[in-house]
């Protein structure tokens, strides 16, 4: 099974006129999603062609939900306009938005967050800066490359997109059920505890890999989830281990200070909550392996 997105996921892309919509478009349709429209207000009523398909652009998003039926919206709008695109997606109720933008400030990331939360919930964000979801076979949301790997019973959840495609392949004999690439942001939409919950209650998952990295207290807080709630195997990988101690490192999430946020922190309170964690990508991919073999 999946979680999330499915074979009856029904996309539209806020941004898809532009060169980095249409090129995404084009591969998330070339891997089976069903891309059914774009949003753009100045270029509303007009049609785009790709992939072999006539793709209509809307003005809004509670416009191309009325018309299509779309329940997931996929955002490459550049980061000056992300925050209003989020809140307009949120406003139509539309059930996941997937935030793909880079480089939208902490500030705008907290105000759309808070807004859903405001709105009930009713609407799942993930990202922003990260690469998306997939569900092999099935869907598609974002940037993952569809041909790493295929369907199977291993649920991914990761901070880093490299990462998440690296896994993907290391896993490719197995298969994933979904990828869920959360981003490393500060302030994300969907954290690794809520993917958690996710694969915890998706009767086909059988054990599942999450990789961190070094910053925050996100890790420890989901070891804490995991002795709590988690009955199925987890493997984990934390990104770092010879990160120096005070430097910012790639995502802007990823500061150490002191002890704290340290990737041997993190994989200290991932093994007291029975979490097997691997020193490096490969090594968490054979640890997988052994620990899928017993389920």
């Amino acid at each position: 099974m999946s979680i999330l997105l499915d074979e009856n996921s029904k996309i539209i892309v806020q941004g898809l006129t532009g060169s980095e919509g249409t090129k995404h478009a084009g591969r998330m349709i070339a891997s089976g999603s069903d891309i059914v429209g774009g949003v753009n207000p100045r270029k509303a009523g007009t049609e785009v062609e790709i992939e072999g398909r006539t793709l209509p652009i809307f003005g809004s998003v509670a416009e191309a939900m009325a018309s299509t039926g779309a329940n997931v919206s996929v955002i490459f709008v550049p980061p000056a306009f992300a925050k209003s695109a989020v809140l307009e997606a949120i406003d139509a109720g539309i059930p996941l938005v997937v935030v793909i933008t880079e480089g939208i400030p902490v500030k705008d990331s907290a105000e759309f967050w808070a807004y859903a939360k405001a709105k009930g919930g009713r609407t799942r964000i993930i990202g922003p800066n990260c690469p998306g979801i997939i569900s092999p076979g099935k869907s598609n949301a974002g940037i993952i490359p569809a041909t790493i790997t295929g369907a199977g019973a291993i649920g991914l959840v990761s901070k880093s997109g490299t990462l998440t495609y690296q896994m993907m392949y290391e896993l490719r004999d197995i298969g994933i059920s979904t990828a869920i690439g959360i981003g490393g942001d500060p302030i994300i939409g969907t954290t690794h505890i809520d993917a958690l919950a996710a694969f915890e209650a998706d009767p086909e998952t059988r054990a599942i890999v999450m990789i961190g990295e070094i910053g925050g207290d996100a890790e420890e807080r989901a070891a804490e989830f995991i002795q709590a709630n988690v009955t199925k195997p987890v493997v984990a990988y934390v990104a770092g281990f010879t990160a120096p101690e005070g430097k910012t490192m790639g995502h802007a999430g990823a500061i150490v200070s002191g002890s704290s946020g340290t990737a041997q922190a993190k994989k200290e309170a991932l093994e007291a909550a029975g979490v097997r964690v691997g020193k490096t990508p490969s090594e968490t991919a054979a640890l997988m392996r052994e620990v899928f073999a017993t389920v």
